[in-house]
């Protein structure tokens, strides 16, 4: 192909083709292999995939991505869901690598950015890619706090593209209210374009009385920062925001305003490329609210956007569409696990999926999205990771059949 055409202009025609069509061109030749598979490349496709249109036919924003818990062992199952409808329905479904027996069955979802998942599973971070079907396994980290108290460990994944890096963060904060001693704020932090973990004392940025939320939803990853909901105060019963810069790596304060008093449940996330707040509250009606900060940083510019009803049987919010729609869960039905459903645990609920359009204050019901629902967000084809072999991690003592495939 480079033979017939410049370099320059063999580049822009691939940069214009999906994720699956540059994974069959690798086979074309060598130096196409060496094109799509290098760094530059994967960023470049990324960035345009960002500034197509929303109605572009090749962009992928208006497509939803739903990970599936209800699967086979040691594969992750995705479902894509192409212009709000139920119609067109694409799976998405890819080995999980293991050099263990043991099967994989409940990853805990960490994170996602940019189409990569991040996952807990078994003491172990698993990053994957579904459009292109591979996953790594991350090295082992090595966080270890000795403390006299309780440590809360929070765990975050986030894109920083100042540096055009993912990262893993790991959050360890020793707490003890009965014991004074100054215990330090330990962080660990693993960076793909470095392919190692390390670890800083995160002390001095640190602010004081801050708990994390037990229940709340996986930071919200913007402007090269992950942001978590969080306690604050003595008696941890207002909210905060707490935001941990990847390049900086220190961590900074966002005050709720008179937010809190308002609202009982407060999840942190993004509305049209702005931090935002999903605030739901149950009395005196049950309700959902989303605020903006229309700028970053800046408390006084918290707004709120637009409220609407939650006592039509929907559970929670679960995310929110860079459109502008609000993503909700409801229960469906009770499945039958067993012969005899009046056994314990052999009940399961059903869910669907519905969205709320605040410019027609108009629900929707996508349909049933079945027994289990982990995570739903907008789907973007990404072709991060395809530079990396699978199960990347340390080959000491894995078999020369596993080192072949």
């Amino acid at each position: 192909m480079s033979d017939y055409l410049p370099h320059e202009v063999e580049r822009d025609i691939l940069l214009s083709l999906p994720v699956k069509s540059l994974i069959r061109f690798r086979c074309v030749s060598k130096s196409c292999n060496s094109l799509i598979t290098s760094s530059d490349f994967i960023d470049s496709h990324l960035t345009r995939s960002h500034s197509l249109p929303s109605n572009s036919s090749s962009n992928s924003n208006n497509t939803l991505i739903v990970r599936d818990l209800a699967t086979k062992p040691n594969v992750e199952k995705y479902r894509l869901i192409h212009n709000d409808s139920f119609d067109r329905i694409e799976h998405l479904e890819f080995p999980l690598t293991t050099r263990r027996r043991s099967r994989i069955h409940n990853c805990t979802f960490i994170g996602y950015a940019n189409g990569l998942f991040c996952l807990y599973e078994k003491k172990r971070f698993i990053l994957s890619n579904p459009s292109i079907r591979k996953c790594i396994i991350l090295p082992k980290h090595c966080i270890k706090i000795k403390t006299d108290g309780l440590v809360q460990c929070h765990s975050a994944f986030g894109f920083d593209p100042r540096t055009n890096d993912y990262k893993v963060v790991i959050i360890a904060l020793p707490y003890n209210p009965y014991y004074m001693k100054k215990e330090p704020t330990l962080v660990e932090i693993y960076s793909l374009s470095e392919g190692s973990w390390k670890m800083i004392d995160a002390s001095n940025s640190f602010p004081p009385n801050i708990r994390f939320d037990e229940y709340t939803c996986p930071a919200a990853s913007l402007n090269g920062a992950i942001h978590f909901t969080v306690k604050v105060k003595l008696n941890y019963t207002e909210l905060a925001v707490l935001s941990f810069d990847l390049r900086d790596e220190v961590f900074h304060l966002i005050s709720l305003a008179d937010i809190t008093s308002r609202h009982g449940c407060i999840n942190a996330s993004v509305f049209r490329g702005l931090l935002s707040l999903i605030c739901q509250r149950s009395t005196p009606s049950e309700c959902c609210s989303i605020w903006v900060m229309k700028e970053y940083g800046v408390v006084d510019s918290w707004t709120e956007q637009f409220t609407f009803d939650l006592s039509g049987g929907y559970l929670s919010v679960i995310g929110l569409r860079k459109n502008g729609h609000v993503l909700m869960k409801n229960m469906e039905r009770m499945l039958q696990k067993g012969p005899r459903v009046i056994e314990e645990g052999n009940i399961e609920p059903s869910y669907s999926l519905s969205l709320y359009d605040p410019e027609s204050q108009q629900f929707k019901n996508l349909g049933s999205i079945g027994k289990t629902l982990q995570c739903v967000d907008n789907y973007t084809e990404n072709l991060a990771l395809l530079h990396k072999p699978n199960d990347a991690v340390s080959r000491k003592g894995v078999s020369r059949k596993r080192k072949c495939r």
